[in-house]
């Protein structure tokens, strides 16, 4: 099993790479010998968490890049190829969840930030780089979704429905581009980072944990890092169009 997550000589991309979650991860995949490209919007953010990687002894790439833009995404799927002549795994983390008043208020503007940045984005540069990879020596491709897409609040609407469409195009692009790359995604619960410190650390919070929540509180970054690599890896070889719950037993 170490073997098989042994990720020396592979190249790693990963979307808001720079902060919470993506951060975690591309530091894990860096730990395990990978190369890092990563991608956030402020090439500032990028270039810290390159450095970090590059103490580990691996080599980082940062490009600044808007996931919700439609034309920057081309710019980014060539410029890592041309850095590091090929992408084993792409991990399409970046995302928004911005809490609209109701349902009635949710404004055309919010909608089409939140659908660009969590589905629109990951819809092309799933389609720019797993058109190559199947073109090539194959890869992997995960999503990163979460516990809003099958159980959304009035305030969540918006961004459980694009995680829902998010899932949904895990099967698809599983179909499109297998055999040789596959496609599945993690669906998250809960994690305390940087982002969500403000709620996740709450009293609040951990008194909802408890009743609602089987494991009874919020996930560390790190736990996510396992299973990402397992994904990645050979071992999950006969994996590919699966949504995996990585939530704590959420409901």
């Amino acid at each position: 099993m170490k073997n098989l997550l042994d990720f020396t000589g592979k190249v790693v991309l990963i979307t808001g790479g720079s902060r919470g979650l993506g951060k975690t991860m591309a530091l894990g995949f860096a730990e395990q010998g990978a190369d890092i490209a990563v991608s956030s919007r402020k090439i500032e953010s990028c270039e810290k968490t390159a450095d970090k990687i590059r103490t580990l002894g691996r080599k980082a790439f940062a490009y600044a890049c808007h996931v919700g833009h439609w034309d920057e995404l081309e710019g980014l799927a060539d410029s890592v190829y041309n850095h590091f002549g090929r992408v084993d795994v792409l991990i399409n983390n970046a995302g928004m969840s911005p809490i609209a008043p109701s349902l009635f208020e949710t404004s055309e503007a919010l909608l089409d930030r939140v659908i660009g940045v969590n589905f629109k984005g990951p819809f092309r540069l799933s389609a720019l780089v797993g058109s190559r990879m199947a073109a090539g020596a194959g890869g992997c491709i995960i999503n990163i979704s979460s516990r809003a897409a099958v159980s959304p609040t009035a305030q969540t609407a918006v961004y459980g429905g694009a995680k829902a469409a998010l899932n949904t195009i895990t099967r698809a692009f599983a179909y499109e581009y297998g055999p040789k790359v596959r496609v599945n995604c993690i669906q998250c619960g809960p994690f305390h980072t940087d982002i969500s410190k403000g709620w996740s650390m709450s009293e609040e919070f951990a008194a909802r944990a408890k009743v609602t929540i089987a494991l009874q509180r919020a996930g560390d970054p790190k736990e996510i890092v396992s299973t990402a690599l397992y994904l990645a890896s050979d071992a999950t070889s006969f994996t590919t169009g699966a949504v995996i719950r990585v939530d704590g037993g959420s409901p």
